[in-house]
């Protein structure tokens, strides 16, 4: 059920979801690594971490009750990339992913990642009126990739959303 890249343990605050590893993530073996990710950056000036933390650090973070893993363990350059087929498979194995760990928080790094796993056709920014998974609360934002054209303040503010979810 893990990958390698999956940082998981029970009763965790947040399990960060992403779409896939990038290429570099998939070398390295640790979460967020590309050096055009925000994701660490937007963490910290979200108030959810007392520091930048560095993606080597990742596991670290279980220590903090922040998990990770992916809808798609397939590391890809583009998450535009990732076939039908691998998010039919991934959503399903997600599910139970989520059923098991039962996080706070399930948070999803991408609205893309969150549509594909729920089925929906659209989703507002932070907590979801209904969860897939009973008793795990269902949270999106923007993804932290280099490439999403949203102010940084813009995506730290959504982030700032879950901190009341988890205190």
């Amino acid at each position: 059920m893990n990958d390698h890249l999956d940082k998981l343990q029970k009763n965790l605050d947040i399990l960060f979801i992403g779409f896939n590893p990038s290429l570099v993530s998939g070398e390295v073996g640790h979460n967020y690594a590309n050096k055009h990710n925000r994701f660490w950056k937007i963490l910290f000036l979200a108030d959810l971490t007392e520091r930048i933390y560095l993606p080597n650090e990742d596991g670290e973070l279980l220590k903090k009750g922040f998990g990770f893993t992916n809808i798609v363990s397939r590391p890809t350059r583009a998450a535009a990339e990732i076939t039908q087929k691998e998010y039919h498979d991934g959503r399903e194995i997600l599910k139970q992913k989520i059923a098991f760990y039962q996080p706070k928080v399930a948070f999803f790094v991408g609205k893309g990642v969150y549509l594909q796993y729920s089925q929906s056709k659209k989703a507002g920014w932070g907590k979801q009126h209904k969860s897939v998974i009973e008793g795990v609360i269902d949270f999106v934002a923007p993804s932290s990739s280099g490439l999403v054209r949203m102010k940084i303040e813009d995506i730290v503010e959504i982030y700032k959303g879950v901190k009341p979810l988890i205190d």
